[in-house]
């Protein structure tokens, strides 16, 4: 094998797509099931409002790619670029809102203000006590269900390798490749990406790189069925992470909603997330917030997963710092979902021809040091 690709969530399977795609010979191992992981628990939000700046040209890239995924993929994977609107409550957040469209135009980000009255007149029923808005109208959402296993098969019609419900036991570079043994055997190659999510950090510590990375879990809900009225995903501007929820519809009339619940701690062993009920109605009012009538309707699920949560909220993303033919591309910190595809592509760039189009220098895993 060119490349041995460890983890299979929506980074790992599009960078095997990528790879695969560019002619590499590449083997998947993931130690669940494809997509079983950080990626189905996922939001499902692909926007580009409010990503730290040095994201957005990643972010710009990736966006390219959800717009050509039913092509590239053969498959329907329910990206609608149906905008994103970020609702105001106060001055201070419309002050952060003004200076962050500010600083984002020359990364190509334009940002559309809103008044109330455009508010209510585009988006009947959304924050009726909002002041302000923002809108990014090419951004939407897509189905953190079906991406991970759209981008596996297609990898796996170009001649990848998987290996699902495989516990990694070692991995050893020998000087000239990379052995991987685990409880579906050993494989070789010539070079490791990880992409390994929450555990990412315990890949990159066995070649002396330390990161510091929290796994943590998101709160997650849906309702029942309602009449599809809403378009955009929705979410707010506020620095209180109480207020800091978001939504969106679904095409079947389920509100998918999220945030304002602080993040549960998981044990990477076995790396088993669960919603925690108390943190419900705390959530459920920063939601009624952006939109009123969801008061009236029925919660029929909630749901959580296993995030890799970096201490500075940047991805780990790029070669390694001590081994040669080791790449890293996890710690996505709960936004990793609108990146997926462009760091697939990104990724397999770097890793086939020594060089990548997209910068990459903030996300580096030697930035930490090696204090932890």
């Amino acid at each position: 094998m060119d490349v041995v690709v460890l983890g299979g969530g929506l980074m790992g399977t599009a960078s095997a797509y990528f790879l695969a795609r560019r002619g590499a010979r590449v083997m998947l191992i993931e130690r669940n099931r494809i997509g079983s992981g950080a990626t189905v628990a996922s939001f499902g939000n692909i926007r580009r409002t409010g990503r730290h700046l040095s994201q957005l040209p990643l972010a710009d890239r990736s966006l390219r790619l959800w717009g050509e995924a039913e092509k590239m993929l053969g498959r329907d994977v329910e990206f609608r670029a149906t905008g994103h609107i970020r609702l105001i409550f106060d001055e201070a957040s419309l002050a952060d809102m003004r200076t962050y469209a500010q600083t984002a135009r020359p990364w190509g980000l334009e940002l559309e203000e809103l008044s109330p009255r455009e508010i209510h007149t585009r988006f009947p029923g959304l924050g009726p006590d909002a002041i302000a808005a923002s809108f990014s109208p090419h951004d939407g959402s897509g189905n953190p269900r079906l991406i991970a296993p759209a981008f596996a098969e297609a990898a796996r019609q170009l001649g990848t390798e998987i290996v699902e419900e495989a516990e990694v036991e070692t991995v050893r570079h020998t000087g000239s490749s990379f052995l991987v043994t685990s409880s579906k055997g050993t494989f070789a190659a010539e070079c490791l990406l990880n992409t390994a999510g929450a555990w990412g950090a315990r890949i990159a510590a066995q070649f002396g790189e330390q990161v510091p990375l929290d796994a943590r879990g998101p709160q997650m809900g849906v309702t029942e069925p309602l009449p599809h009225r809403i378009l955009p995903v929705v979410g707010i501007w506020t620095r209180d992470k109480n207020h800091g929820a978001y939504l969106r519809q679904v095409e079947r009339g389920n509100i998918v909603f999220g945030g304002a619940a602080e993040r549960v701690s998981v044990d990477l062993d076995p790396g088993h997330a669960a919603a925690d009920p108390m943190r419900l109605p705390t959530q459920l009012r920063a939601v009624v917030r952006l939109l009123p009538a969801i008061a009236r309707a029925t919660v029929i699920r909630t749901w959580s997963g296993c995030e890799g949560y970096v201490r500075d909220m940047l991805p780990v993303m790029g070669r390694s710092a001590t081994t040669p033919g080791l790449f890293h591309a996890f710690g996505f910190s709960g936004h990793g979902f609108q990146l997926g595809p462009g760091v697939g592509d990104a990724m397999a760039e770097l890793i086939l021809t020594d060089r990548c189009e997209t910068p990459l220098d903030d996300f580096r895993v030697d930035r930490f040091g090696r204090a932890v």
